[in-house]
């Protein structure tokens, strides 16, 4: 039977199939951030574009209570309980699906779960870094040997920063690369991994932009096709905010082209933290929470 799984974030939707294999059927961007209040709720508009879409991909896919799980993420954690439940209610009796806010402990065990993986004996950064929060995970070798959930995401820059998402970037690498250390100063890093993978999406991403990508020689496992160095992801971070417009930026995902909204801020999160932990190599990912969940499914 085929199972679908959605991955609910602040500012990206996923819908995923599951039938002997995951794959990803389509995504929507929805920015919950704008007029979010944690009391009132998401911003009426938002609300509405969210119910939308999934009438449309409720009879699209036919998706029950039965074959769909909704795992939601980021800022609907700030809610308060009665907008939650509303939230809760809502799905329930519109759609007849569980609108199912995970905890920031359980989104990152699903995210070790998706990476979980033999590197080859090397000591692995793992990052996650959505909407309103990161997680990051350490392996070495093939053991969870360290966690951290850091409450900073893309909202956070996007809120601060209101010129990143002109043509080109009227906001500097450096100012919001400053923001983000004053905001992790009392986060205390590792500093020998011998590489950090950047997942949710981000491999389609740098091919997408052009970063100057090379094969993977730290390990294989026949998933993470690509690494750069850091200088290579700092040029390709610089391009993307000061050289591509953001309708270029919006052309290479015609079908989501909001997507690219989060994407200046996106890649500066990561930044700080290599820089932080001292990683020289990145391997890009477009593994994510739901890999996690599928692979903590086939491991019981």
């Amino acid at each position: 039977m085929k199972r679908y799984y959605i991955d609910l974030g602040s500012l990206t939707i996923k819908v995923y199939c599951y039938e002997n294999k995951l794959i990803l059927l389509e995504e929507y961007s929805i920015m919950f951030k704008n007029e979010f209040d944690a009391k009132k709720g998401i911003s009426n508009n938002n609300l509405d574009d969210l119910c939308n879409y999934f009438e449309k991909i409720k009879n699209k896919y036919d998706l029950k209570y039965y074959n769909t799980n909704i795992y939601v993420t980021g800022i609907f954690r700030n809610l308060i309980p009665e907008r939650k439940n509303d939230l809760i209610k809502l799905f329930k009796e519109k759609f007849n699906l569980n609108f199912n806010i995970i905890s920031h402990d359980l989104e990152n065990y699903y995210i070790a779960k998706a990476m979980q993986n033999d590197y080859n004996d090397k000591k692995v950064l793992i990052i996650n870094s959505g909407g309103k929060t990161t997680e990051l995970v350490t392996f070495t070798g093939n053991k969870i040997t360290n966690t951290h959930n850091i409450n900073l995401g893309i909202s956070d820059l996007l809120n601060k920063f209101d010129k990143v998402n002109e043509k080109y970037s009227g906001n500097t690498l450096e100012e919001m690369e400053q923001f983000i250390e004053n905001e992790l100063k009392n986060l205390v890093l590792d500093c020998d991994y011998d590489c950090a993978i950047f997942t949710g999406g981000e491999e389609r991403f740098e091919l997408l932009t052009g970063f100057n990508l090379i094969k993977n020689t730290l390990f294989n496992d026949n998933i993470h096709k690509y690494m750069l160095s850091l200088d290579d992801y700092i040029v390709g971070t610089k391009k993307v905010l000061y050289d591509m417009s953001l309708d270029e930026l919006y052309a290479l995902m015609p079908s989501n082209p909001k997507w690219m909204d989060g994407a200046r801020c996106g890649a500066i999160i990561p930044l700080v933290l290599f820089k932080k932990a001292n990683v020289k190599w990145i391997i890009p990912s477009d593994l994510n929470l739901i890999n996690g969940v599928i692979n903590d499914l086939a491991s019981k």
